[in-house]
């Protein structure tokens, strides 16, 4: 059943393209050419993409995309907790790409977790002589500092690309000296034009070197689910995992958040992989549904609205048992989150809120604001391809502003006329508008807040919302509007 269209007040597709024209006058001409078709007014009775996406970054603008090392040790590779990770390449990118997303883990540093910065800490002889040597010298000290440790991953920086280093050799040598999984991920950060490459390169090396490997020691139950894409950021998946246990689904694993190689190696063996992380994991559940017959579905557990929707769609799935838990816990957290709500939203009725992130949260977390009453004006991605954009149309009020891989400079003009009263976005976004005095939260890794998701998340989602647009700080800076 489609979506009821939803307008703003003020806003038309006609007063929405002519603030794109505007900005885009800022451009030289072949600039100009490049960067209008990543920006326009939001469809929603088509749902289908209104903007291009997944191109090159135009050549001078500053984009806060991230490379595709980023995209696999700092989403998909890092937050396995019983692996140690490789940063093979000079320090500072795994220096960098550590811990900067708040992946939490449980278990004891450096025996059953290894949440550590791993780097094999490239110097100019290296660049010049290779650094195979090195790399093989560090996987067996790895082994021989960290016995417990259920694998290796080494993901490559630039560097390793350009003077053409095999690790792949390196690795699969190793692996049978040491008798240790060792996953080589050739995710150097000039390939692709983004993080994304990063993801859809790591999910082709678990594909490659993982899946498969294990099996789980119990045997296979009809509510046999994994939780695909979630990463625990902020311990997310901690409330979304209980949550789903509590309906009655044995999740087996969680990619990648606090995971485990060992049950991430026996997902094969599932019913149902549960996606949230669309764009980072969707290439291997479809990898799962096509050699194992596993079905996927995608959910959101961002605000009771969608949690609840998500939640019975789930259960259409399975049989009269899930369903009637799943009835029982949304009758039990519904009144929680109403009483979140009632204390809430008399604040941040009518509130616009900007969004401007990666993955899932430029879609995911419409619904979440609006149960807080807040509308939303502008949303957009760094990364995202076109199936995200058909999945965002019907989420977003219609002719708002889409934006794809926005600048500083289209963000902060799209501020001065839309007026918001919270930008929801990343690290590199968050200071412009912090000082021309707008509230703002980040979204990549909730400013060392969260959980977000599930029941146990959004009270604090709501709590947060509220304290960065109604602190009494913002009435000692003078906004630019």
């Amino acid at each position: 059943m489609s979506k009821a269209i939803r307008k703003v007040d003020g806003i038309t597709k006609e007063s929405t393209q002519e603030m794109i024209d505007k900005v885009l006058e800022a451009y030289p001409e072949k600039g100009r050419k490049k960067r209008a078709p990543h920006l326009a007014p939001n469809d929603q009775a088509n749902c289908s993409a209104c903007v291009k996406s997944n191109k090159k970054t135009v050549p001078g603008v500053m984009s806060a995309r991230g490379c595709a090392y980023a995209g696999a040790k700092g989403v998909v590779w890092g937050p396995i907790r019983d692996m140690v990770h490789v940063s093979h390449g000079p320090v500072g990118c795994g220096w960098y790409s550590w811990g900067t997303r708040r992946n939490l883990m449980t278990g004891k540093l450096g025996v059953d977790q290894f949440g550590m910065q791993f780097t094999s800490d490239f110097q100019e002889k290296d660049i010049v002589y290779g650094g195979d040597k090195k790399l093989k010298v560090l996987l067996k000290e790895t082994k021989e500092l960290f016995p417990l440790a259920k694998g290796i991953s080494v993901l490559s920086e630039c560097p390793v690309g350009l003077i053409g280093d095999d690790i792949n050799a390196v690795a699969k040598t190793s692996a049978k000296e040491l008798d240790i999984p060792i996953i080589p991920c050739n995710c150097e950060g000039f390939r692709g034009v983004s993080q994304s490459l990063g993801h859809h390169i790591s999910n082709d090396t678990i594909r490659d070197y993982i899946i498969e490997t294990r099996e789980f020691a119990e045997p296979v139950g009809p509510y046999d689910i994994a939780l695909i894409g979630e990463y625990n950021i902020g311990g997310d998946a901690w409330s979304t995992k209980p949550l789903l246990e509590e309906c009655g689904f044995n999740v087996k694993a969680v990619w990648t958040g606090d995971g485990e190689m060992e049950k991430i190696a026996a997902t094969h063996q599932v019913r149902l992989n549960v996606i949230h992380c669309y764009r980072s994991m969707n290439y291997m559940c479809k990898v799962m549904e096509e050699k194992y017959g596993i079905p996927w579905i995608e959910l959101n557990f961002f605000g009771p609205t969608k949690i609840r929707e998500s939640l019975r769609k789930l259960a259409e799935l399975f049989d009269d048992t899930i369903k009637e838990k799943v009835e029982a816990v949304i009758a039990k957290y519904d009144p929680q989150m109403q009483a979140v709500i009632d204390e809430v939203r008399p604040r941040l009725e009518g509130k616009k809120v900007m969004l401007y992130v990666g993955g899932l949260r430029p879609r995911h977390t419409i619904g979440a604001y609006e149960d807080l009453g807040m509308i939303c004006v502008g949303s957009g991605y760094e990364f995202a391809h076109t199936d995200d954009y058909e999945r965002t149309a019907p989420e977003m009020p219609d002719a708002t502003v889409v934006y794809d891989d926005a600048s500083e400079l289209e963000m902060e003009q799209f501020a001065h006329v839309l007026k918001p009263d919270l930008v929801a976005s990343g690290i590199k976004e968050k200071y412009v508008f912090q000082k021309m005095g707008l509230p703002f939260r980040q979204m990549h890794s909730w400013d060392y807040s969260g959980p977000y998701h599930g029941y146990k998340g959004f009270p604090i989602f709501a709590r947060d919302i509220d304290m960065a647009i109604n602190s009494p700080t913002w009435e000692l800076v003078k906004s630019p509007f």
